[in-house]
C-alpha cells in the first residue's frame, strides 16, 4: 500500500493501479504538485465551505483484468476516448480544482453481479483495497464507497464489514438491481440490516436494462438519458412498497442523478394506491404514505437547471440533497457553480447541498 509520504514524492500518476477515466470534457489540464492544496475555500455567509461531489467515479484496470475487460469496455463506443483520456491522479485533483471541488467520494459503477463468487470476491477485495489505498493517501481529498458482491449476499455483508470497519469506506455503491432481481428481494436484506447497523451509506448508480434495449433503440441515448432514471426510480420504489425501509427505517440510501423520476412521481405513488388499492395490497401494509417515504431517502444535485434543483430540494427537503456531479463524464461540468447558481436557494441551503449534507451523512 502506498504510504502518504511515497505519493508525495513520486506524485499522483498512479496510486495501487487507479485510473481515472476521462471524456476529455475539460480539455488539457495541468498537473498541480503532488499534494498541493486546492483554491481558496467557497464561502457563504462568511463561513468557509468545504465542497463534497458525492457521485464520482473511476476504475481499477486489474480488476476489470480478472474478467478480461480493459479500462473502456464498459463505456459506448461513442464516449471511448482512447488512452490520451486515461486521466492520472494529479489531473482529476487539477479538473477537482477548476470546478470548486474539494472533495469526491468516488464509486465504481457494478459490473460484476453475475460472476461466480470467488472471482467476484476477488474483483471486490481487490477495488476497495485500491480505494482505500487512494483515500488514505489524500483523505483531504477522496473518500469511496466499497463495491460488494450482492449476488452473494453472504459475502456482501462479510465485505461491506470490513470496508466500512477496517478501510474506512463510506458505505457502497450498488446498482439499480442485482441482474435483474429488485433489492426489496429477502435475500438481500441482511445486507440492508448490516449497512444499517453500521451507518453505512448506500449509494445507488444505474446501470443498464437490457430487457429494454429494443425500446430504447435509436436515436437518443435513450438507454441512458430515459433508462437511467427509469431504473433507479423502480430500485427506489421496490425499497417503499416492500416495505424495506420500514423494516430499516435507518437505512441511509442516496440515489443518483436526484433520484430518476421518484421524487416528482411522490404525489403519483399515493394516487395510484387510491385510485387502485388491490395493487398496493399484495405486499407488506405501509406504515405511511408511499410519497412520504422520499424524505427519508437522499439524492444528489444532478438535475442539470435551477429550476429543477428547486423542484428537487421542495420535494425531498433540503436535508435530503447533496452535491453529485458524474465527474469525469461532462453531465455537470460545474456542479457547484450550479447549486450557487439556484436563486430559489439560500446560502445556508447552498452550504448544506454542497458540503454539509455529505459531511453528516457520510461522517466525513
Amino acid at each position: 500500500m502506498t504510504s502518504r509520504r511515497q505519493f508525495i514524492k513520486h506524485g499522483a500518476a498512479s496510486v495501487g493501479g487507479i485510473v481515472m477515466v476521462g471524456c476529455g470534457a475539460h480539455g488539457p489540464l495541468r498537473a498541480p504538485d503532488a499534494g498541493a492544496p486546492p483554491g481558496a475555500p467557497l464561502m457563504l455567509n462568511g463561513a468557509a465551505v468545504k465542497t463534497i461531489d458525492v457521485h464520482a467515479h473511476c476504475m481499477i484496470p486489474a480488476a476489470l483484468a480478472l474478467i478480461g475487460m480493459d479500462v473502456f469496455s464498459l463505456y459506448p463506443k461513442t464516449m471511448k476516448g482512447g488512452q490520451e483520456n486515461v486521466v492520472v491522479i494529479a489531473d482529476r485533483l487539477a479538473a477537482m480544482d477548476a470546478q470548486g471541488v474539494d472533495m469526491e467520494v468516488l464509486s465504481i459503477n457494478p459490473f460484476w453481479y453475475e460472476q461466480p463468487r470467488a472471482l467476484s470476491a476477488s474483483i471486490v477485495r481487490l477495488q476497495n483495497d485500491k480505494l482505500a489505498e487512494l483515500c488514505a493517501a489524500r483523505p483531504d481529498r477522496f473518500a469511496a464507497f466499497a463495491s460488494l458482491s450482492l449476488q452473494h449476499p453472504d459475502l456482501a455483508v462479510q465485505e461491506l464489514e470490513h470496508a466500512v470497519r477496517k478501510l474506512g469506506l463510506r458505505g457502497a455503491a450498488i446498482g439499480g438491481s442485482v441482474a435483474g432481481v429488485p433489492f426489496a428481494d429477502p435475500r438481500f436484506h441482511p445486507v440492508w440490516a448490516k449497512a444499517e447497523a453500521l451507518g453505512a451509506t448506500l449509494f445507488i448508480h444505474p446501470t443498464g436494462t437490457p430487457e429494454m434495449a429494443r425500446h430504447f433503440a435509436g436515436n437518443g441515448w435513450m438507454a441512458n438519458v430515459i433508462g437511467y432514471p427509469l431504473e433507479t426510480t423502480v430500485a427506489l420504489q421496490h425499497f417503499i412498497f416492500e416495505g424495506v425501509l420500514d423494516q430499516y427505517p435507518r437505512l441511509k440510501i442516496c440515489s443518483a442523478h436526484g433520484g430518476g423520476y421518484l421524487p416528482t412521481s411522490a404525489a403519483r405513488m399515493d394516487h395510484g394506491c387510491f385510485v387502485n388499492p388491490g395493487a398496493c395490497a399484495h405486499g407488506p401494509a405501509l406504515k405511511k404514505k408511499p410519497g412520504d417515504y422520499v424524505n427519508q431517502l437522499y439524492f444528489d444535485s444532478l438535475v442539470f437547471t435551477p429550476e429543477a434543483l428547486t423542484n428537487l430540494v421542495r420535494q425531498v427537503g433540503v436535508s435530503q440533497v447533496m452535491l453529485g456531479s458524474d465527474h469525469p463524464f461532462p453531465w455537470a461540468d460545474q456542479p457547484v457553480k450550479r447549486v450557487l447558481d439556484t436563486p430559489a436557494l439560500s446560502d445556508a441551503d447552498k452550504a448544506a447541498i454542497l458540503g454539509g449534507n455529505a459531511r453528516r451523512v457520510l461522517g466525513l
